[in-house]
Parts: structure tokens; C-alpha cells; sequence
């Protein structure tokens, strides 16, 4: 009977289940990411495995007294107005992994997210307030078929929507050091639809190609006049002798603007979410050619000497879009950032981590502003040239891991930079100023996984 009742939730959440994402590094948030794979329930068919978790928590933005105040250098999930209960996720996956053996084989993966992440994770180029948190948003996060061709040490496959292979954050909080998403993550796209495929040239070297129809876009029309555009996909991950370090080199070049932009190819500086790719106009020699480029760099090391109890890491990106389309008209936007992460376990139960970042743009059209708010005539700063906006984030987190598959956590942040908050004050509905900052956040998670 037990089986039999498995077998049917494995069968329903087959169309759409989770877990987490495996694009990201297996030290970050290791002890909680191991417990919520192994803690996984085998269904009713041989090696497919059903596993997740659910993500509580409350957050508290001392910024802002309306529902248009965002804080720029955060996702959307986080910047909820004021004091806000949150289900970040519920999350379920269903997996048939490949097996070690060199031959030919084939599997899937299926993963599934409902709550307040999901919304923005769907969608990330849409412009949101602060007061659109939505509990109930349903989000096919990954549904893929894996595949092994016996050339070599074996050469793997993935065909459909998978995580993206950009950063050192993963979409899954409780797989990441801290609670809040990081800058650095929400500048790299999170999901492709294409194939994927890996090799492992030995136990230290190993490499991915793929090609996509463009980032967070199932489709690929773009907004370059209709046009047909796709993303190339690179990675490179070094991994040192003995396993306790990584160095990986990751590579996405997109032909033309993508339809996930959130932003109208033909409206100057429409641009609505830092996410979203900076939308182009048609590919034209005055538009510059209208494609992007982005390069990322993150590495991690846990010191031998600290007996598995010291994590470092880092995290990097550099972007270009070619004719990026603003006021005044298209010209070229770069940005780029850096992050450098810590995490100790002072003992079974408790840990301490910390993250710090850096992010710059050459021009308003990357991390500019999600209401459409109008930053030159308000600020008197332009949208163009050198201007640009330079973005910091400090974030502390406590972790408590005191029972079984159970993940407390406590959490500060302070974000500050040039117009880092807008929408300060309302006048008669009317946004009518920005800040600087600082931006204090404070919150809690409960998770527990399965």
C-alpha cells in the first residue's frame, strides 16, 4: 500500500518536480545540500528517487514607505516591503540519475518550485514592486532527459530546461551560504532550454558545451526585430588533487537581444529587472550588432588545515551587450563584479558565514531601475557614458543545524551605492526620489528537506 501511494506521487509530480539544482559547487552549504539529497524517498521504479525541501522564513527592509521602494541590488523575493512572512519555496524533485558505469544509458530529472522564489525565478525580467510576493507561483524549474554516450570516460547529455551553469549561487537558498540571494547571482541568467553536454577528461579536468535558445527564454525569437538568436555555452572546472578546492571557468555568448529582456527593443532604457540582459535594437552597424557576452569566474577552497570546518570562496563576472538601446541612443554596456564568500563550523550544530560584493555598470541599462523609474531627470545623472551605477553588499549569516534535516538560520545584510534604493518617497502616488543607502535587512529560514 505504502509503495503503491509513492508510485502515485511520483506519477503526479512527474510533470513538474525538484531538487536541487546541480549546476552549482558541491561545497557551497555542503552539510545542508548532502541532507537534502540522501534524505530522498525511492519510489515504486528501480533508482528514480523523489526528493526536497520547504523554505520558510520572515524578513524585515528598514527602507521605504511604499509598495514602488525597492532596494536595487536585491531580487525581488527579498526586497518585501517592510516586516513580510515568506514561503520561499517548496520544492520537490524526481530523478533517475546515470549510473557510474561507462555505457550507454539514459535518465531524467524533473524539478518543481511553488512559492514567493519561484515567481521572480520564472520571470526575472518583469519589473515587480515590493508588495507582489506571491506564495502560490508555480515554477518548472529544470525538466530534462540525460543521456550517456560510451565515447571515451563517457560523454553526457542534457536535452531541455536545465539549471544555469553561470555563478557560484545556486536558484535553491538552502544550497547557498546565506539566506538572501547574492548581487553577483542576480546579474547571471538562471535557466536555458537547450542541450547541455559534459565530459570528464579525469579527476581533475572537465568541461561543458551547450547551445540554448537564450537565457531565461524558452523560445527564440528575440526582440532584434524578430529575429532568430541563440546562446553558446561554455564551462571549464579544475578541481585541485585531493578535491577540497575547484576553479571553474564558465562562458555564455548570446547572438542577439532575447525575448526574456523584460524591455521593449524599440523604447530607450526600458529595461525593468538587473537580470534581464540589456535590450537591443535590431542588429544594425549603428546598434553595434546587438549581442552579448558574459564571462564567470568562482573557485572555492576548504583548507586542510581547518579539518573541513573553513570554506572560502569567490565569485566573478564580466559582461559586454553590444547596442544596447537608451535615451539618446544604442551604445555598448558593460558591467562587472566580484564576491568573496566564508563560511566556519565551529561544531555539529553550528556555523557562521559571511559574503561581501561589489558590482558596476557603465550605464544605467544593466542594473538600473525596476519601476522604470527615471533616474536622469531625478538624479540628474546620466544614462549613458562613465556615469553607471556602483552597487555593495555585506551579508552575515548564523546557521543552525540542531535536528534531523532541520536548517535554522539568522540573517543581516546592509547594501548601499549610487541609487541603490528608489522610490524612498511617494508624493500623491508619484515616485520622487532615490537613496544610497544604506539598506538594512534582517531575517529567518526554517528549512527542512527530504
Amino acid at each position: 500500500m505504502i509503495k503503491r501511494m509513492i508510485a502515485v506521487l511520483a506519477a503526479l509530480v512527474a510533470v513538474a518536480s525538484l531538487s536541487l539544482a546541480d549546476s552549482g559547487p558541491d561545497a557551497s552549504a555542503k552539510d545542508t545540500k548532502k541532507m537534502v539529497q540522501n534524505n530522498f524517498v525511492e519510489t515504486a521504479q528501480k533508482g528514480v528517487k523523489l526528493s526536497g525541501y520547504v523554505d520558510a522564513g520572515y524578513s524585515y527592509n528598514f527602507t521605504g514607505q511604499g509598495g514602488n521602494s525597492t532596494v536595487n541590488s536585491r531580487v525581488q523575493s527579498d526586497s518585501a516591503q517592510q516586516g513580510d512572512f515568506n514561503l520561499y519555496a517548496v520544492k520537490l524533485a524526481l530523478e533517475k540519475a546515470l549510473t557510474s558505469e561507462n555505457k550507454a544509458q539514459a535518465g531524467f530529472r524533473v524539478d518543481v518550485m511553488i512559492g514567493e522564489d519561484a515567481a521572480y525565478l520564472a520571470n526575472p525580467g518583469a519589473g515587480y514592486s515590493n508588495t507582489q510576493q506571491n506564495s502560490n507561483y508555480l515554477f518548472l524549474e529544470q525538466a530534462f532527459v540525460q543521456l550517456r554516450a560510451p565515447v571515451g570516460n563517457g560523454w553526457d547529455f542534457k536535452v531541455g530546461k536545465f539549471a544555469s551553469i553561470l555563478g557560484y549561487e545556486v536558484m535553491e537558498r538552502p544550497a547557498n551560504m546565506n539566506i538572501t540571494y547574492g548581487l553577483l547571482y542576480n546579474q547571471f541568467p538562471f535557466w536555458y532550454t537547450g542541450v547541455l553536454s559534459s565530459y570528464k577528461f579525469d579527476e581533475y579536468l572537465d568541461g561543458k558545451l551547450g547551445v540554448a535558445n537564450g537565457a531565461n527564454s524558452d523560445n527564440n525569437t528575440t526582440t532584434s526585430g524578430g529575429s532568430d538568436g541563440v546562446a553558446l555555452l561554455a564551462g571549464l572546472n579544475v578541481t585541485a588533487p585531493g578535491g577540497n578546492a575547484n576553479w571553474s571557468h564558465n562562458f555564455e555568448y548570446s547572438t542577439a537581444s532575447e525575448n526574456s529582456t523584460g524591455a521593449s527593443p524599440t523604447a530607450a532604457g526600458t529595461a525593468t529587472s538587473q537580470n534581464a540582459l540589456p535590450s537591443n535594437v535590431a542588429s544594425t552597424s549603428t546598434a553595434g550588432g546587438a549581442w552579448t557576452i558574459i564571462y564567470n569566474s568562482w573557485g572555492n577552497w576548504s583548507p586542510k588545515f581547518a579539518n573541513d570546518k573553513l570554506l572560502l570562496a569567490f565569485d566573478s563576472v564580466l559582461g559586454n551587450t553590444a547596442g544596447a538601446n537608451q535615451v539618446g541612443g544604442p551604445q555598448n554596456t558593460t558591467w562587472w563584479g566580484a564576491s568573496a564568500y566564508a563560511k566556519y563550523q565551529f561544531n555539529d550544530w553550528f556555523s557562521l558565514s559571511s559574503r561581501g560584493e561589489y558590482f558596476h555598470g557603465n550605464n544605467f541599462d544593466k542594473i538600473g531601475n525596476v519601476q522604470g523609474y527615471d533616474l536622469a531627470n531625478s538624479t540628474g545623472l546620466s544614462t549613458q557614458g562613465t556615469a553607471g551605477m556602483d552597487l555593495w553588499e555585506y551579508t552575515i549569516t548564523a546557521g543552525f543545524n540542531v535536528i534531523d534535516n532541520l536548517l535554522i538560520r539568522a540573517e543581516y545584510r546592509l547594501d548601499w551605492g549610487v541609487n541603490s534604493v528608489y522610490g524612498v518617497d511617494e508624493t500623491s502616488g508619484t515616485i520622487d526620489s532615490t537613496s544610497s543607502g544604506p539598506a538594512h535587512y534582517a531575517g529567518a529560514e526554517v528549512v527542512y528537506s527530504f
